[in-house]
């Protein structure tokens, strides 16, 4: 697959390279990073011919934010695409010396609160565009606005975007400072939700539809329906579709489970008997999907961008995918390239 090719987001004017980059590792999730290794891995992407970054304040707490627009400062704003979220606000935290920032093993030393308010809102955006180094920002997405992330607090936070948040990102959208919004998503039921209360253009979609598991097919259809364009982010699942089963193996940001493990052992083996690799099936399994527009793997190192272009680039056959199916590895009526 052509990586620099280009695919339209559902019904908006924005195009994306289909061969995209989830910044979240250069806000050091699990791996400290250089800034020596941050730009080399930037510069990589760019050579490479990728066009579509996508980030968020909570990747490192601003650090990542902060490293891609170093670097996309120095190039014309039509010449890339960009997505960061809103959802979140980054403040400093009350016990300075003791603070430990949560999630990230790195990243920048502030604390954060969830605001999907109006002022919440646009105190994120404004707050992003002086970390990102622009004046408007493409894609803006609405960040982990679901059960997993909220518990009993969700109907609070859907009711602060309903009332007031959504108004700021509308406004964002009718005056040219957005082109889109979107919404990040990370689990069953989510989509159906946002599409019945919001006027939802694109979905970041994590872990429901990935080699591993497509549970999020059904839901897909709403979005085909709709017109609705999909992003893949965590095609790797944190890496177990990458490394393979190996111990320590990561799956949805936690050590993999034995049931994963057995799972991807299974997936593996089918790919090697038709001499592929498992991260190329991985990378190409999603855009057969018509909504999908782009897939975002991270990479924290221009040695990863290097081998992750070739597992794009891999060619697999038919075959492959006609086995995955008949082990029941991939869902019967899930597309395939």
């Amino acid at each position: 697959m052509n990586p620099t090719k280009k695919r339209k987001l559902g019904r908006t004017k924005v195009e994306l390279t289909q061969f995209g980059y989830g910044a979240a590792p250069l806000g050091e999730l699990f791996v400290r990073v250089s800034e020596e290794d941050s730009t080399a891995t930037m510069q990589s992407l760019w050579k490479h011919g990728v066009r579509y970054f996508d980030t968020a304040p909570l990747y490192g707490f601003g650090l990542s934010e902060h490293r891609v627009g170093s670097f996309l400062f120095q190039k014309l704003p039509h010449e890339f695409v960009i997505s960061t979220k809103v959802g979140r606000i980054l403040r400093a935290p009350e016990d300075k010396a003791n603070f430990k920032p949560p999630i990230f093993l790195g990243g920048l030393p502030f604390d954060h609160v969830f605001d999907y308010t109006y002022d919440g809102i646009m105190r994120s955006f404004e707050d992003s565009l002086q970390r990102l180094r622009l004046t408007s920002i493409d894609l803006l997405v609405i960040h982990d606005l679901e059960l997993c992330h909220h518990g009993e607090r969700l109907q609070l936070h859907l009711d602060q975007l309903s009332d007031s948040g959504w108004r700021a990102l509308d406004n964002l959208r009718s005056t040219g400072n957005i082109r889109a919004i979107g919404s990040g998503i990370n689990e069953r039921g989510a989509i159906p939700r946002f599409l019945q209360r919001f006027d939802i253009e694109f979905f970041v979609l994590s872990w429901p539809y990935t080699l591993l598991y497509q549970d999020a097919l059904e839901e897909l259809m709403l979005c085909e329906e709709r017109n609705v364009g999909v992003i893949l982010a965590t095609v790797f699942n944190s890496g177990i579709l990458v490394t393979g089963p190996i111990k320590g193996a990561k799956y949805n940001y936690e050590d993999a489970p034995a049931k994963i493990v057995e799972r991807v052992s299974r997936i593996e083996r089918v790919c090697r008997s038709h001499n592929v690799s498992m991260a190329a099936a991985a990378l190409q399994f999603p855009l057969a999907h018509p909504c999908v527009a782009s897939v975002i793997p991270g990479a924290l190192h221009p040695r990863q961008v290097e081998q992750n272009v070739g597992y794009f680039q891999e060619q697999i056959p038919s075959g492959l995918w006609a086995d995955l199916k008949s082990e029941k590895l991939i869902q019967k009526d899930a597309p395939t390239p």
